[in-house]
């Protein structure tokens, strides 16, 4: 796997985040483009498209706020062999679409589960369970780990057996977990730091995770609207971010040292 992390800059949420600006970080400016933000519509998902093109879907990609996280979808899309995806999410952004054209930071995955020929199984690991509802009709192709859920040992039991027969990409959004550790413009789920780190350990000792990629940023234009500092809020986000890219990298370098 190359170590370029791709940073997806739609809402100009890393720019003040330092560790970002080393010579690892791949910058996509997506600030200029229009009919992006929670909807995206034909003209933005050509120009999307055309902007990750020379990219791969293997590695870590960071793609901004929640409103974006449709763009899993796209990186999936460059995917041709059977694969899961596991969403750590307080939402499973499984609605039913309002405009069958448009892709959706809410009803994405449902897309993909309805028109991906290479996604296998869904694993939704942190959302709501009272939103499970939003999945009815896929019981054969998805498995639900709500926030609820893991409150039980037995649970957390499960999921350390949970085991995937194909090649995994793995997507996060920072609002699975407690506003202690991300600062989002979505409601929150129950998970600390800790826990996700855990969770996710245990789909990376997989043998063949394709990449990974994680939203859950707030905006810089809505940092003003949150209570609190917007430079405490910032600095929360930047913290979680740079454990969690410690997290992921570690697995690949660990992985590519048993390759070698």
């Amino acid at each position: 796997m190359d170590n370029q992390v791709i940073v997806l800059n739609f809402t100009h949420a890393y720019e003040n985040m330092d560790f970002l600006h080393g010579d690892r970080y791949r910058w996509i400016d997506c600030t200029h483009l229009a009919g992006t933000e929670c909807y995206c519509d034909s003209e933005g998902e050509a120009r999307l498209r055309e902007l990750l093109a020379p990219y791969p879907p293997e590695g870590i990609h960071l793609i901004d706020s929640g409103d974006y996280h449709y763009v899993t979808r796209l990186w999936t899309d460059k995917i041709h062999c059977p694969f899961s995806l596991v969403l750590f999410d307080h939402h499973p952004d499984m609605q039913p679409p309002l405009f069958d054209s448009l892709l959706s930071c809410g009803s994405w995955v449902r897309d993909m589960l309805d028109n991906n020929p290479y996604l296998q199984k869904v694993c939704i690991v942190g959302a709501s369970e009272k939103l499970k509802k939003e999945t009815e009709g896929y019981d054969r192709r998805l498995l639900y780990f709500s926030e609820q859920t893991l409150k039980y040992r037995e649970a957390w039991h499960l999921f350390s057996q949970f085991y995937l027969n194909t090649p995994v990409y793995v997507s996060v959004d920072k609002d699975v977990l407690v506003p202690r550790y991300a600062t989002t413009n979505w409601d929150q789920g129950s998970l600390s730091l800790s826990q996700l780190e855990s969770l996710l350990q245990v789909i990376l000792r997989h043998e063949k995770v394709i990449g990974v990629d994680i939203c859950g940023e707030i905006p810089f234009c809505q940092l003003a609207d949150v209570h609190g500092s917007p430079s405490v809020l910032q600095g929360i986000n930047e913290k979680t971010d740079e454990e969690l890219l410690k997290v992921l990298e570690r697995k690949w370098k660990n992985r590519s040292q048993t390759d070698v």
